[in-house]
């Protein structure tokens, strides 16, 4: 299988004081990650994979000349890798962290739509006690009377891990 490209409108949508969120599937639930730190969108396509790299990197895909690691976000949250299907995608991503600033692809189930939420509407993430980690969640999202976990993608990733993917 060959990459393409997918087209999602980012254009003029929505007001100035709402943000936008592309939303995706991943295990059956509904996700959502600011538009700001994504380049594009393609299908999924052929991954390499790099021996002695933890079980959450899938490998590195040729994206216009350029090697682009990417990171199975199914298996970097629930331990189960990505069941491949024929919306499975890939979100190209530039993640800045300190010093660091790469690109990263993001396996995920679906890509569904960019969705308008004002910051009113998003509540800060859950605090679930010291011995569990949000910080990754960016907030939740009320969106048609469901909860939307907003993902914060520099988050998703430590910043030991970053520096290991950026250095692959």
């Amino acid at each position: 299988m060959h990459q393409t490209e997918m087209k999602v409108e980012m254009g003029d949508v929505g007001s100035e004081d709402s943000e936008q969120y592309l939303t995706f599937m991943l295990g059956g639930k509904v996700y959502g990650l600011g538009i700001l730190n994504i380049k594009e969108i393609i299908e999924y396509g052929d991954i390499t994979e790099v021996p002695m790299t933890p079980e959450f990197i899938s490998g590195v895909i040729n994206l216009r000349g350029s090697v682009v690691p990417v990171i199975d976000l199914s298996q970097r949250f629930s331990g189960k890798a990505t069941e491949l299907a024929k919306r499975t995608s890939i979100i190209i991503l530039e993640v800045k962290s300190a010093d660091l600033k790469i690109e990263i692809g993001v396996m995920v189930d679906m890509v569904n739509e960019v969705l308008d939420i004002h910051p009113g509407e998003i509540e800060p993430a859950p605090s679930l006690g010291d011995q569990i980690q949000t910080n990754f969640i960016n907030g939740m999202a009320k969106v048609d009377g469901k909860l939307l976990i907003l993902l914060d993608i520099e988050h998703v990733l430590s910043v030991d891990e970053l520096s290991m993917v950026g250095s692959i």
